[in-house]
């Protein structure tokens, strides 16, 4: 069958994969290649914005920009990392270049299992374990975790490798209850161990050698594994939409009321969302959690390393969870699907890792006038993309919400099980850094922050961000009964940061400078109701603050720069200092009027509580982005008034008892109803 040319915003294909490593073996002949990553490199703004505005305006499209492929690999031979990018449409390599000794980079699935397995035979690893004289039917098993960073001048690739007991042969048995008191080093590309690392079990910074293992039952999550009966009083609760749903796709396109996106998918972000319009005006250009840092606060070695960065260091996409009906959306369902490689470079499918579907998220609007009883009821009906990503232990779930009203949320939800660590608390002993989940284990304290990256299009693609304060009017002639208060604007000129301010109401709004609402005589806008987060607490003098800056202020404005996507810079993994937006603000370009991006920093501060264990409930952080300034009265004036026709709600029935009455004063007048059941 013959197809035309990807949409410049689309996901990787096999084809293109299978394309990328033909031309690097011809680029490197007889030399063995081991693949991180091949995916599609972010088109050129500049080339790719005549299209996309051809898309709008329903004119004929031109010629698609350049299809540009990212290639990151290492030579076999001589361990070199290399980044390359290659033209897919011409077939040729535009450059291949080695990066420095330092630079590390992402980790990939292959390269996990392979550590993984490796560990479990390693002679130091099978002599400690012996040390634990286990009991029959009581096994080991592992964690590789991102090494992270202590030392500047460490070049090597470093695996740190987290052990437990896995008490119960079950593929849900939660290890993460019994953590071992060692954990091994290993060189990743060489498979040296470099050294034994021995967890301290105290509140002091001292350990001591494995000991034989005292036995604990483990705390189970599983249903079958747990010892009390589950809940048996819970009905169906049954989503159903019988002419189908108000929306439509067309390959990764999507429609819904007045809503216009294209939906994209990368190994690194994961889920993106591209060239968002509403009634054929231009909102936002590209929106993506470009980065994420998960930084622990036990200060004891080896676990002041502990500083996942999720998105640079393994990649939601490469995370993202294969998405069941029923369970992870309810409704009637669209997925879209994504490719990624593996470490020889054959595709591999990553089957359902976006779900679409339509919510009810209560009311839109309602009045009642009181004089007349007359109502006027919307109900929200709201539009879900969802992605979820399993990073080991944690479960990250990522919906962007739209609604009928131009509004756009992004909400993040944390479950799974939290990173545990052994701990002898038989004795009542607690530490200030950390929670004990149970016996012989304890959670520390950690941050999750995210960077939220907003390429706006209000109404085109130059655009100004500033910050609103609210603030009291002076005490003056123009104000004698000291009631009034006004606004203060103030304007990025040039690139910088901010912090929010819930005392002053600051409020971040992108305005397009060159066009005005024609009832406020203002330029239209959007504002980012900010969440308003505690920012990094590593201390400034850390690698770890060096390493994750974008986390220590909720607001970041930078003129935009293809190459400027992820907020902790290209390569996080073992990195010394971020190279991201922290460095680009410092240019101090002009970002009045022009290609801005707006980075939110945002997040949860973890201090654990023992309902966290074994399983997390889910702990719930948004942010929105709302129209102010952009339409000129309430854009949901017109959507249909709900019905009880429409909408097929029913009945609770009453229990059969004697018949009751009631009263009703709410017309100054005593009513009395009678209720037969």
């Amino acid at each position: 069958m013959v197809t035309g040319p990807p949409h410049p915003f689309d996901p990787i294909t096999p084809e293109e994969i299978k394309l990328a490593v033909r031309i690097l073996e011809a680029t490197f002949p007889g030399v063995a290649l081991r693949y991180k990553r091949i995916d599609v490199n972010e088109p050129i703004k500049k080339d790719v914005l005549p299209y996309i505005e051809a898309e709008r305006l329903r004119r004929p499209l031109p010629p698609p920009p350049a299809r540009l492929l990212y290639v990151l690999f290492h030579r076999l031979d001589s361990g070199a990392f290399y980044k390359a990018i290659l033209n897919a449409d011409k077939r040729t390599i535009v450059y291949a270049k080695e990066l420095p000794r330092e630079v590390q980079g992402p980790i990939d699935p292959d390269e996990i299992a392979e550590i993984e397995a490796m560990c479990m035979k390693h002679p130091a690893v099978l002599a400690e374990i012996e040390k634990m004289q286990l009991p029959a039917g009581v096994t080991v098993c592992n964690d590789p975790w991102m090494y992270g960073t202590d030392k500047e001048d460490e070049t090597r690739r470093l695996f740190q490798c987290f052990m437990y007991l896995v008490e119960v042969d079950h593929p849900q048995n939660n290890h993460y209850s019994l953590p071992c008191k060692f954990s091994p080093v290993f060189d990743g590309l060489t498979h040296e161990l470099i050294r034994m690392d021995y967890l301290p079990g105290g509140a002091d910074h001292t350990f001591t050698d494995t000991q034989p293992w005292k036995p604990v039952k483990a705390i189970q999550y599983a249903h079958d594994l747990l010892d009390e009966p589950l809940r048996t009083d819970l009905k169906p609760y049954i989503v159903q939409q019988p002419e189908g749903p108000s929306y439509t796709a067309d390959g990764n396109s999507v429609y819904w009321q007045k809503w216009r996106f294209h939906v994209g998918f990368n190994i690194r972000e994961g889920l993106v969302i591209y060239n968002v319009t509403y009634d054929n005006r231009n909102v936002f250009y590209r929106l993506s959690v470009s980065e994420m840092t998960v930084p622990y606060g036990d200060p004891r070695a080896p676990y002041h390393r502990k500083q996942a960065f999720d998105v640079g260091d393994t990649g939601f996409g490469m995370n993202a969870n294969q998405l069941s009906l029923g369970c992870d959306c309810l409704g009637h369902i669209k997925y879209f699907d994504g490719y990624q490689n593996d470490c020889k470079g054959n595709p591999v499918p990553l089957k359902n890792v976006i779900c679409m579907h339509e919510q009810d998220n209560g009311l839109q609007h309602k009045h009642t006038n009181y004089r007349t009883g007359a109502a006027t009821v919307v109900r929200n009906r709201q539009l879900v993309l969802q992605m979820i990503c399993t990073v080991a232990n944690y479960e990250y779930i990522f919906a962007y919400i739209f609604d009928q009203a131009g509004n756009v949320e992004l909400e993040v939800r944390a479950t799974g099980i939290l990173s545990t660590v052994p701990f002898d608390n038989e004795n009542g002993q607690t530490v200030p850094w950390g929670t004990n989940v149970g016996p012989g284990v304890m959670a520390p304290f950690h941050q999750h922050m995210f960077s939220f990256r907003i390429d706006p299009a209000i109404d085109g693609f130059k655009n100004t961000v500033y910050y609103e304060d609210s603030v009291p009017m002076p005490e003056d002639e123009n104000n004698p009964w000291l009631v009034g208060y006004t606004t203060d604007a103030t304007v990025f000129k040039t690139s910088g940061s901010a912090n929010t301010s819930v005392e002053r109401h600051r409020v971040f709004k992108i305005r397009n400078d060159n066009i005005n609402n024609p009832i406020t005589y203002k330029p239209v806008a959007y504002k980012l109701q900010a969440a308003p987060s505690q920012m990094l607490l590593v201390g400034k003098n850390s690698l770890g603050y060096r390493r994750a800056e974008f986390a220590t202020k909720p607001i970041w404005v930078t003129k935009y720069q293809d190459d400027e996507l992820y907020a902790a810079g290209e390569f996080t993994n073992q990195s010394r200092r971020a190279e991201g937006v922290e460095t680009w603000v410092q240019r101090k370009d002009n970002t009045e009027n022009d290609d801005v991006v707006l980075w939110h920093t945002f997040g949860l501060t973890h201090n654990p509580r023992i309902e966290d264990f074994p399983v997390m409930p889910i702990e719930r952080v948004s942010v929105m982005l709302k129209p102010d300034g952009f339409f000129t009265k309430n854009p949901a004036l017109d959507v249909p008034q709900s019905s009880q026709s429409f909408n097929k709600s029913t009945l609770h029935p009453e229990a059969a008892c004697c018949a009751r009455t009631s009263v009703s004063a709410g017309n100054g007048k005593a009513k009395l109803y009678k209720r037969l059941d």
